[in-house]
């Protein structure tokens, strides 16, 4: 299995991140707008449109207030397999926010990669030019 992780930090405090995090319908507004360009939300998932005009049906596994975590997996695509999970900690007077994600096929990560960097540097955008 392929396992990647991403990191930004951001001047936002974890409880911005966080709130920003958790509205898991809003993607495309508060945390990587231009990456997603829409978020649709259904029973236990959320439908996710991406820049590229890729949709994916993410299903929500876990969603923990105490450790400011976000854990969702990944239905129609190409994968056999993908979880990801999204973490904030506090970082100085910021924040820093960690991706992980394990997937299959191993050759997956050519896409995934760019894909979450991408992912990464809209987030840290849309944080940064927030006063939370």
């Amino acid at each position: 299995m392929a396992s990647l992780r991403k990191d930004i930090t951001t001047r936002a405090t974890p409880e911005g991140v966080w709130d920003a995090i958790r509205d898991i319908g809003a993607l495309h507004t508060r945390l990587v707008p231009g990456f997603v360009v829409d978020t649709r939300l259904e029973p236990g998932a959320r439908v996710v449109t991406f820049s590229n005009g890729s949709v994916v049906r993410e299903p929500i596994v876990s969603l923990n207030e105490e450790e400011r975590r976000l854990v969702w997996s990944a239905e129609g695509t190409p994968m056999t397999h993908y979880n990801g999970a999204v973490q904030v900690f506090a970082d100085g007077a910021g924040s820093r926010v960690v991706w992980t994600a394990d997937f299959l096929p191993h050759d997956a990560a050519a896409v995934i990669g760019p894909m979450m960097e991408a992912g990464m540097a809209a987030m840290k955008k849309a944080l940064d030019g927030t006063t939370a």
